[in-house]
């Protein structure tokens, strides 16, 4: 007996224990529920109005899901994270310098307004004595062209003509007071001489370097008859020399040949005028460089580039290619040609030509450049030419001079291309008939 009843207390406290469980269950469940209830359900639903919605419609959407999408996007990406980013600083700093640049044109633009009404609302008028013209700066071009104080120095030259001899004779003295065209305060000057307007030969002085008071003292001489002498008119022009660019005008005279008195030699100095903008149409200018080597007796050319060629086809544009041809005791001897260039007036060719020429032959051989317009239906079209050689005057000399007086040096320069009649007429080439099959001509 004494030992049943610590058996049925245990049992007791075993059933209570074990009663106890569902008070657990529900006290879990009860906490479990208030709990969540609380938190979810009372507490939302007392404060559905007022926080919670807000909060889980706007924070939760905005720190949850929006970062969630970025980072499945930016996982689609097949790029490292660091890539990515860097891209995306780079363009935020692309579009941050297109505001700026905005900003300040914007600026700018506002400035320049602000200028011109300032500008406009200064009444010369009202200004008094001899202050306007140290007011009033004129522009550039007007500087330039036509400025009566802005001289361009005189030249003084003489003219004479034989009548039975039909021969008109050039003498260019000296130059003075040049207009200074180089950096340094000097100028090369020159000068370049013809005949309108037949135009059929041009003479050149020699280039006097770094100097504005040039003593030339050189005589030129045309065939001209005494009725195309009164109807011609002699240019006189005054050039800068440059090796690598295009030559400036310093200045002109124009002399009307039928105002002349040709019963004595005239001999004067006349002030250099602007020269004409539009009397001669510019065919354009070639750079090509010359190499002689007398040992091995090679002559070797490279036609470098053209620029500012001639407009030949109706679109405005051209197909040049170059012609470069030997000429020996006034016959054709030797040519090559280099590719045709499409669409273009400012060809680029870098391409070599090598000849044979020995140094008895390179003594009377002239070198002629021509630059071509290629029409693959109709014949091709000359835009211009040159010649080189001994015989040769002005740029032309001096660049085949400086080729022999330098052996084995490549010596390039800028030529200003010449009507191509122009250039057969100076050469007056022999006409020859080639055999064919031959090879022969005679």
């Amino acid at each position: 007996m004494t030992t049943k009843t610590p058996l049925a207390h245990s049992q007791a406290d075993t059933n209570s224990t074990v009663a106890s469980i569902p008070v657990i269950n529900s006290t879990v469940t009860a906490i479990t529920n208030s709990t969540v209830i609380a938190t979810t359900g009372s507490t939302v639903m007392a404060t559905t109005d007022s926080t919670v919605i807000a909060t889980t419609n706007s924070t939760v959407h905005a720190t949850t899901a929006v970062p969630g999408f970025i980072d499945s996007l930016l996982n689609k990406i097949p790029l490292p994270r660091w890539a990515i980013y860097a891209i995306v600083a780079l363009i935020l700093l692309v579009v941050l310098i297109c505001v700026l640049c905005i900003c300040v044109k914007c600026c700018c633009r506002g400035k320049k307004k602000r200028k011109k009404k300032l500008d406009q609302q200064v009444n010369l008028k009202g200004l008094n004595g001899s202050t306007t013209t140290a007011l009033v700066q004129p522009d550039v071009d007007d500087v330039e062209y036509g400025s009566a104080n802005n001289p361009r120095g005189r030249l003084l030259y003489s003219l004479e003509y034989n009548a039975p001899k039909s021969e008109l004779t050039v003498g260019v003295k000296e130059a003075a007071a040049l207009k200074a065209m180089d950096l340094g305060g000097t100028s090369d000057p020159y000068v370049k001489m013809y005949l309108l307007p037949s135009k059929s030969k041009t003479y050149e002085t020699k280039v006097f370097r770094k100097t504005l008071q040039p003593v030339f003292n050189e005589h030129f001489k045309f065939q001209i008859s005494q009725a195309e002498l009164s109807e011609s008119t002699l240019v006189m022009q005054v050039y800068d020399f440059n090796r690598f660019s295009k030559h400036d005008v310093i200045g002109e005279l124009r002399l009307t040949l039928s105002a002349v008195d040709w019963n004595h030699v005239i001999e004067e100095w006349r002030d250099l005028t602007e020269a004409s903008k539009f009397e001669q149409e510019n065919l354009g200018d070639i750079c090509f460089s010359l190499r002689y080597v007398p040992t091995a007796s090679k002559l070797t050319v490279v036609i470098l580039e053209a620029k500012n060629l001639k407009k030949m086809d109706a679109g405005g544009s051209s197909d040049p290619y170059v012609k470069v041809q030997l000429v020996l005791d006034r016959k054709k001897w030797k040519k090559k040609k280099t590719s045709v260039k499409k669409r273009t007036l400012n060809p680029y060719f870098n391409e070599s030509f090598t000849f044979e020429v020995s140094f008895d032959q390179i003594q009377r051989v002239q070198l002629v450049i021509s630059v071509w317009d290629h029409d693959k239906v109709s014949r091709n079209d000359a835009i211009g030419k040159i010649f080189l050689g001994c015989d040769a005057t002005g740029n032309q000399l001096r660049h085949w001079a400086d080729m022999l007086s330098n052996p084995r040096r490549p010596m390039a320069q800028w030529h200003t291309l010449l009507p191509a009649e122009q250039v057969d007429t100076t050469l007056a080439l022999k006409h020859t008939i080639k055999i064919p099959f031959t090879g022969k001509t005679f």
